[in-house]
């Protein structure tokens, strides 16, 4: 099958909001979302392991993003689109409520300066967000390298009473492309272990808890 770059390169100005990710990949599946996808490695043996899902990356870096559309079109990987934009902004604005059955967030940056921390992913507004835009029994993923972050998220997904409602603790198993020894098998994490560097894994699943779905729904609605 041939893949044009112009298939996996999602222009975003094509569509309407909210997003039909089923328009996106040509067909109804699974998607599942990784939220700084780098070069693009995790997806990409994900991916082909999984034909019968969609996978969706989001990358700000330029050079990333290009690298990771090229390769997968090389690959010819066609159940895999790639976005350059802002994970947050599209979080908050083009994602429908329960579309999505699962989302990755590897190896996030860390900013570990206290003046810079509030540039970090995990807050509890974009929490709150991938709470809403998955499917009760949804997934959402995490592994990092850095132990203070990774309290950081364990508390918000896990103890805060305002984001942790929203999600039950669930196992985290390998992925199916990680390698022996690997929880992701991404790029970040296979240096890392070469550093001897911890890493740390958390999964959660998003609860069908009625209380929780509406709390979230008024939360998300105040945004706007």
């Amino acid at each position: 099958m041939t893949v044009g770059n112009e298939d996996i390169a999602v222009d975003i100005c094509k569509y309407a909001w909210p997003l039909n990710l089923q328009d996106m990949f040509g067909r109804a599946a699974p998607v599942e979302i990784e939220i700084g996808s780098g070069k693009g490695t995790f997806l990409l043996h994900q991916a082909r392991r999984r034909p019968g899902d969609n996978f969706l990356g989001i990358e700000w870096a330029g050079r990333y993003y290009r690298y990771s559309v090229d390769r997968m079109r090389r690959w010819r990987v066609a159940n895999v689109r790639i976005l350059r934009t802002d994970a947050r902004d599209f979080l908050a604005r083009s994602l429908a409520d329960g579309c999505v059955s699962a989302f990755h967030v590897y190896f996030p940056d860390p900013w570990p300066k206290k003046r810079h921390q509030k540039r970090r992913f995990f807050q509890p507004t974009w929490i709150e967000h991938l709470a809403r835009c998955l499917k009760a029994g949804g997934t959402l993923r995490t592994a990092t390298d850095h132990a203070g972050y990774f309290q950081v998220i364990r508390e918000l997904l896990l103890d805060r009473p305002q984001t942790a409602r929203y999600f039950d603790p669930t196992a985290f198993f390998p992925a199916e492309s990680a390698g022996p020894g690997e929880w992701v098998g991404s790029n970040f994490e296979r240096k890392y272990q070469k550093e001897g560097r911890p890493i740390h894994t958390l999964a959660v699943r998003r609860n069908d808890c009625p209380a929780a779905v509406c709390a979230l729904a008024a939360s998300c609605r105040l945004e706007e």
